[in-house]
């Protein structure tokens, strides 16, 4: 990380210098060319360290929108086009597992990876009953690079809110980090979530998860049943607008149904994490970062995220924040300021209509993270508990993939029909209604409201 940063830093100083020599008309291609060199070396050395860090570099690459284009296409490498390991620590890594080596184990393996990522890469497969597979394998030695990054983390965490954000309880957000990637660590643990989820969402009008193959699975091996599918980057450069549409509300609407309904959620919803149909169908792969309500969490969260959406009340909210462990009492800010600060995010269930935008994420970004800007105030007292955590990664992942989309949506009446058991507003909003109603689902479809 050292090198990476001397390494960039000085680039940075030759940029400025050749900057001043260069025109006006020719700045912005100086510029781009500058991007894309700084992002091509970050996304190399972040896929070679694996582990946190290059998780840090997947959430960047998708929700940062300050980035120039070639930038983040160089950086959205991360989700599934990392360096591999070699074929033979890959085949020693099932060996281990299952005393096998992976070409006796399969009736046929594929040698060479068809995507490498942060914490394993998967390889194409025939089971021994004839059916295709994906076998994810993970990296040897990957969870002692990630406790020592979330070492790394707790540090750099305690210098930032020594000086801006004084409130955090920074102990706990890297414990809650460290639990969940532990959890990620553990094959077993994503293939009870996968299991888990497929039953929740079975019969599901458009939410597919490929199901496990529990023979071949095992603490650093999972195989699933292979699906085919355009990648993120794929689908966006070829699919229509309806196809878009489709795609994208049925990300948001998973995510809504897990989080609202069932207190079960996919906690890293980057865009390597799904497949699509050329008619905006979606495969949801990668259950490792599965966040659980423990009881008391979400009853604690849920009145602020009320408050701003539901009520619309500042003071309301301020009550609701110091519950919930957000504000510390006798804190002295004024509501409206904290609702202006903390409802930013969520601007698209505050009117009837809203289009995701790159630039509004780009802006959110900007306002939320300037910590000398108008919210100075608000952002030197506000706390995160633990538990919103990795709720906080969804809003903003799941954001940002429909910014990418450019959707427009009645996303206020779509969200109250999980959070107030409002009507179905869309097609799909109908169908999975159908759906709720034919398992005995509760809601508005059942209570007649």
């Amino acid at each position: 990380m050292w090198r990476l940063t001397g390494r960039n830093g000085i680039r940075f100083v030759v940029h400025r210098v050749r900057r001043r020599f260069t025109g006006a008309d020719d700045r912005p291609a100086l510029d781009d060319a500058f991007s894309m060199r700084t992002a091509d070396d970050v996304a190399r050395e972040l896929g070679n360290m694996k582990g946190a860090l290059m998780k840090a570099g997947q959430l960047i690459s998708f929700v940062v929108e300050a980035l120039p284009e070639p930038a983040q296409q160089a950086l959205s490498q991360l989700y599934s086009d990392a360096p591999p390991m070699t074929s033979a620590l890959a085949a020693s890594v099932v060996r281990g597992e299952f005393g096998r080596d992976p070409e006796h184990l399969f009736l046929d393996w594929q040698r060479e990876p068809v995507a490498a990522a942060s914490i394993g890469q998967v390889h194409r497969a025939v089971t021994r009953d004839g059916r295709d597979v994906a076998v994810k394998v993970q990296y040897p030695g990957v969870g002692r690079a990630i406790e020592a990054d979330l070492a790394n983390a707790d540090l750099l965490y305690r210098l930032v809110s020594s000086f801006t954000l004084k409130g955090l309880d920074t102990r706990a957000l890297v414990d809650e980090l460290r639990t969940r990637m532990r959890d990620e660590l553990d094959y077993r643990i994503e293939a009870a979530n996968v299991d888990e989820l497929r039953a929740a969402f079975d019969g599901h009008p458009f939410v597919s998860i490929p199901a496990v193959v529990p023979a071949t699975s095992g603490g650093t091996v999972i195989t699933t049943e292979w699906v085919d599918g355009l990648s993120w980057n794929e689908f966006l450069a070829q699919a229509s607008p309806e196809a878009r549409r489709r795609a994208g509300e049925s990300i948001w609407r998973f995510a809504q149904h897990a989080i609202f309904r069932l207190g079960v959620f996919n906690g890293d919803p980057h865009p390597g994490n799904y497949r699509f149909g050329p008619e905006g169908d979606v495969t949801f792969l990668d259950f490792g970062m599965v966040k659980r309500w423990a009881p008391g969490e979400w009853e604690r969260l849920a009145p602020c995220m009320d408050a701003i959406i539901v009520d619309r009340d500042p003071a309301l909210l301020v009550t609701a924040m110091e519950a919930s462990g957000f504000l510390r009492e006798q804190h002295g800010l004024d509501p409206q300021a904290v609702y202006d600060y903390v409802s930013s995010p969520y601007r698209p269930y505050l009117t009837d209509r809203f289009t995701f935008t790159r630039e509004f994420m780009r802006d959110t970004v900007q306002r939320i993270a300037d910590l000398n800007g108008p919210h100075a105030a608000v952002i030197e007292q506000i706390d995160m508990p633990p538990s919103f955590v990795m709720l906080d990664r969804v809003v903003w992942g799941v954001s940002a993939l429909l910014g990418k989309l450019e959707l427009e949506a009645p996303w206020r009446a779509m969200l109250l029909e999980y959070r107030a058991d409002g009507p179905p507003a869309t097609e799909l909003g109908v169908a999975e209604l159908a759906w709720r109603r034919g398992r005995g689902i509760g809601g508005w479809a059942l209570t007649g409201r």
